[in-house]
């Protein structure tokens, strides 16, 4: 497993639609390896192929230790609507509020190409939306109705702690 370098904000894969994954093999396996270990490098919570330059349609979360792999996701149901803070791997240094449904189930594959099914709420919910929404070249920026440094969230005492 490699660490992969993270793509930012500005390069041109972020904003393409991905293409679907025509097989899932030892070569799309090593690519989500590779995408957890630079994911888990970066503090993250999530991280989409295009993040690390590939437009294929694949995306990992990791959220209370438990990480899902999505492969072809497909957004089955979404309710409800929730609006809190997000950021980026891509886009370092910003936060911005984004709404987002409560609820969503979504369906796909898994490492070994059997199909999978999951249903979030709350912050597993934002967390599966944001990256889906890499799949279909948008970043969280494109969606915030505010966006704001980190000192601005936290509030500039709470930052020198």
């Amino acid at each position: 497993m490699a660490l992969r370098n993270i793509v930012e904000r500005g390069d041109e894969i972020l904003a393409k639609k991905c293409r679907e994954v025509k097989e899932v093999n030892d070569h799309i396996r090593m690519i989500l390896d590779d995408m957890l270990d630079t994911m888990r490098e970066a503090q993250g919570v999530g991280i989409a192929a295009p993040q690390v330059g590939i437009n294929r349609r694949m995306f990992i979360v990791e959220v209370d230790g438990e990480t899902y792999e999505m492969i072809n996701p497909v957004m089955l149901e979404q309710s409800g609507s929730q609006c809190e803070y997000e950021g980026c791997l891509s886009v370092p240094g910003l936060y911005g509020r984004v709404e987002r449904p409560t609820y969503i189930k979504i369906a796909g594959l898994n490492r070994f190409g059997e199909p999978v099914e999951y249903e979030a709420e709350g912050f597993l919910a934002t967390a599966f939306c944001h990256e889906n929404d890499h799949l279909d070249g948008q970043l969280f920026i494109d969606k915030a109705v505010d966006i704001c440094t980190p000192e601005e969230l936290m509030g500039e005492d709470d930052m020198e702690e």
